[in-house]
């Protein structure tokens, strides 16, 4: 099996070298990650931008067996790369995307600005399987042991199952131990007071994100968040088609 990685903290951080380093023993492994941090990507492609690719032959730590590049793209640009550069005319072919491991959580509206399911839903395009896995704290340095415990038993559960055209599926952890494994919808939420101000020393006004979570369903049972409230992890089935058919 070839297993394509990406992520949107760039190559480097703890996450991605823990998931591919989970990976190796899956199968035949390459990466593709930006060279530094694309959070809040999405789905961005680079327009009229010229994109590079760079072999990383120093990656250590047991990742020698890896294929590893990095690139100056977003996380969407390192599916299409890899389709239309690295196995373009070869007769190998991607048999999965797993993105992350994200620093911070991809739960409810969060799904809509990752560069970690951004990827997920690129490859779903093109008709690839995709996990994108994310852990619930923002840190540098997260301690990732109990996802470690379940990463690679929840790769191989998902592989086995029939993916619909279309479809990913935004796997995220709660921090600290793990008490359970829950099927999931996506929390209806909304960030608010997302922007404030400050002023530089030539007297402008420039503006931060920082923001509020807000829960629009804290009592639904069958949300990620409330999964993750309740220390499960959360697996949500993620759908590239937008289409709100209610009001066809």
């Amino acid at each position: 099996m070839n297993i394509l990685i990406t992520n949107d903290d760039g190559w480097g951080t703890k996450g991605i070298r823990t998931l591919t380093r989970l990976m190796l023993p899956l199968g035949r492994v390459y990466v593709i990650a930006p060279e530094g941090p694309r959070s809040g990507a999405a789905a961005c492609i680079s327009v009229n931008k010229p994109m590079y690719l760079t072999r990383v032959t120093d990656a250590g730590e047991g990742l020698e067996q890896a294929e590893i590049y990095t690139t100056n793209g977003t996380p969407a640009d390192c599916i299409k790369l890899a389709i239309n550069a690295l196995f373009k005319g070869d007769e190998r072919q991607i048999d999965l995307l797993v993105s992350g491991i994200n620093h911070g959580s991809n739960a409810s509206i969060n799904v809509i600005y990752s560069g970690t399911m951004g990827a997920c839903m690129v490859a779903a395009e093109h008709g690839i399987p995709a996990i994108g896995f994310s852990y619930c704290d923002h840190g540098m340095d997260p301690d990732l042991t109990e996802a470690e415990k379940y990463i690679p038993d929840i790769t191989r559960h998902l592989m086995e199952e029939e993916v619909p055209y279309g479809i990913c599926y935004n796997v995220n952890f709660p921090v600290g131990e793990v008490e359970g494994i829950q099927w999931t919808r996506q929390s209806k939420a909304h960030w608010e007071k997302e922007l404030e101000p400050h002023v530089d020393e030539q007297g402008r006004t420039f503006y931060t994100l920082i923001g509020n979570f807000v829960n629009h369903e804290p009592e639904a049972e069958d949300t990620d968040e409330y999964a993750l409230a309740h220390h499960r992890i959360s697996i949500t089935p993620t759908n590239i088609d937008t289409t709100a058919y209610a009001l066809l």
